[in-house]
């Protein structure tokens, strides 16, 4: 029998799509040069950039030949936005924005970044474009074929904390869907942004292209969490970019929660530039059958007294692959920074593998930096002591690698947030997908973030200090 040949990278997409594409958007020339520039870089650079990681990425087996960027088609059906929620929907028909009165009246803006009228924001100047040449061929590519995006501007001073869910629902073979974000918190405000990734049941067979770069400012005490939850079907791919800058006595939450797509890489960047700001990164993997998920996270402390902490957990069983690798990089004005890197794995299956590769540059002397990583199989004697006990051993495994993963759901500063994906992380490990429903079963319930009236408590862990 003959071996099935994947098409090379460089195969995938040709120039004139991506200038069908920037037609298609009725964009500036400048533009369109600048997504020809991407594409070059795209036929050109590695998947992975740094040598020393290129044996553990796993990106095999990828077809995205034929991916199309200008497809349309008509809109996902969607149960009725919550009340005082801002929802931004990104599907076959574009991106759709539900603004509630109430928040547009306080001075939240919201605006296109794509189109013949990109806008220009504080947060990074002109939106047009990426001020950032991209290093690796997946961000090139996510930047040749952009097509979805928007700017979020957070007043100063606005009590009222800001809740923005962000829906990608994909429903059809061969999309692509790139999706740029910048967003800008002002001093004092509060902000919740749950971006959620899922697919339609029964969508065509065929690997797609889903890319979702977000760039966040947080202006001084400014209080932001990021939460994504990657759903897609088995047969998606994608990359992920997210880039912060905190500014004095600010907050943020990173969250990433992986249970679904084919092959998945995600990038974290935060620099903590303000004095006395902070940041949590925390994410979860589920990975099953032939998955795998490559995670980069990098803590730049740059202000005195930043304290920062990066908590990866995974669970990998069949044949599916992880990798995580954080980078603490404390500079030399950096006095005062408390730092910690955790990154552990469990692995389910003699098939699964994991990697896990933290690294300290400390550059300053009046810090406190520590990591901790490990990688092993489910211990027996927990399978045993809870048989014992009258569980059946499938459910007993199942048991221990929610608890191992809970660890990072109970630092989050949401308090509901493990009730409400142990449901979804049941449900992969029953071998089942989380496909999109019209009555938006799968979406994420009401969240209540810490640090109001009634959860005043978020704050940096206190074993670290």
């Amino acid at each position: 029998m003959a071996s099935t040949v994947v098409p090379r990278p460089a195969e995938w997409v040709s120039t004139d799509q991506v200038r069908a594409l920037a037609r298609s958007l009725g964009e500036s020339e400048a533009r369109t040069l600048r997504r020809e520039e991407a594409y070059a870089r795209f036929r050109t650079l590695p998947i992975e950039p740094d040598p020393l990681y290129r044996g553990y990425g796993y990106f095999t087996n990828v077809d995205l030949t034929g991916v199309d960027a200008t497809s349309r088609g008509a809109p996902v059906p969607l149960p009725p936005s919550r009340p005082g929620v801002l929802r931004v929907i990104h599907d076959a028909s574009g991106t759709r924005i539900e603004m509630p009165p109430e928040l547009a009246s306080a001075g939240v803006a919201v605006r296109p970044l794509v189109g013949p009228e990109p806008s220009q924001t504080s947060a990074g100047g002109d939106d047009s474009a990426s001020s950032e040449l991209p290093v690796d061929r997946l961000s090139a590519l996510s930047e040749a074929l952009e097509n979805r995006g928007y700017s979020l501007d957070v007043p100063d001073r606005l009590r009222a904390p800001v809740h923005v869910q962000d829906l990608t629902i994909l429903s059809a073979a061969r999309e692509a869907l790139s999706i740029r974000r910048r967003v800008r918190a002002g001093a004092g405000s509060q902000l919740l942004l749950t971006e959620e990734v899922y697919t339609t049941p029964g969508s065509s067979p065929g690997q797609r292209f889903h890319a979702s770069n977000t760039a966040l400012e947080l202006r001084p005490n400014a209080k932001a969490i990021h939460l994504t939850v990657h759903a897609p079907d088995l047969r998606t791919v994608s990359v992920y970019q997210r880039a912060a800058t905190t500014a004095a006595a600010s907050r943020l939450g990173w969250l990433w929660f992986g249970l679904g797509g084919y092959r998945t890489k995600a990038r974290n960047r935060t620099r903590l530039v303000g004095n006395g700001s902070a940041v949590d990164d925390l994410q979860i993997f589920y990975g099953a059958r032939d998955q795998s998920y490559d995670s980069a996270v990098h803590l730049t402390h740059e202000g005195t007294d930043t304290h920062g902490q990066s908590i990866t957990r995974g669970v990998f069983t069949d044949q599916a692959r992880g990798m995580s690798r954080g980078l603490v990089r404390i500079e030399k004005p950096a006095v005062k920074t408390l730092s910690f890197i955790s990154e552990h794995a469990m692995l389910f299956s003699r098939g699964a593998r994991s990697d896990t590769i933290p690294i300290l540059e400390i550059l300053c002397r009046d810090v406190k930096a520590t990591h901790s990583t490990s990688v092993h199989p489910v211990d027996p004697e927990q399978v045993f002591y809870l048989t014992s006990r009258g569980i059946g051993e499938p459910e007993a495994t199942r048991m221990i690698g929610e608890g191992f993963l809970a660890y990072v759901l109970d630092r989050a500063p949401i308090p509901s947030l493990r009730a409400s994906i142990l449901p979804a992380l049941e449900a992969r490990w029953n071998g089942q997908e989380l496909p999109w429903t019209p009555d938006g079963a799968r979406a994420l319930p009401p969240l209540e973030v810490t640090g109001s009236e009634t959860a005043p408590e978020w704050r940096f862990d206190a074993k670290l200090r």
